[in-house]
């Protein structure tokens, strides 16, 4: 039985698969594209691409954590807002706020297929990172 479109974003960011290529690939559509936009700019990325910014991740975090808050579904997209929270290398006991993400992902054959992605830089005032808390909203 196949995973939903909604299952299959969870999966996604639930899974430490930006450390294992191969299992970053099978979450991705081969003609996947993520359209991101960051503080720093417009990035257009495609399956290599992606996969690059995994490798980069994976070298230099000791750890990388998806926190999503919220998961929205209309039909075959799905809307995803989530904090990443990294340790790093040189200090692998603490865990800080990286950035703040909304993206949309379009699936399409069981697979991440056209992303578009807002983000910013993370602000873990109180009132912020209670907003990942759906008991407090």
């Amino acid at each position: 039985m196949s995973k939903s479109a909604k299952e299959v974003v969870a999966d996604f960011y639930g899974t430490d698969a930006y450390r294992n290529p191969d299992e970053m690939k099978n979450f991705l559509h081969p003609d996947v594209q993520l359209l991101w936009n960051s503080s720093t700019g417009f990035t257009k990325l495609d399956f290599d691409g992606i996969l690059d910014l995994a490798r980069a991740a994976a070298q230099s975090y000791d750890s990388l954590r998806a926190q999503v808050s919220h998961l929205l579904q209309d039909g075959d997209y799905i809307t995803a807002r989530y904090t990443y929270f990294v340790s790093t290398i040189e200090n692998p006991d603490e865990e800080m706020a990286l950035a703040h993400f909304i993206t949309i992902w379009q699936v399409k054959d069981g697979k991440l297929y056209k992303g578009y992605e807002v983000s910013q830089l993370a602000d873990d005032t109180p009132v912020n990172m209670q907003s990942f808390d759906a008991t407090k909203l």
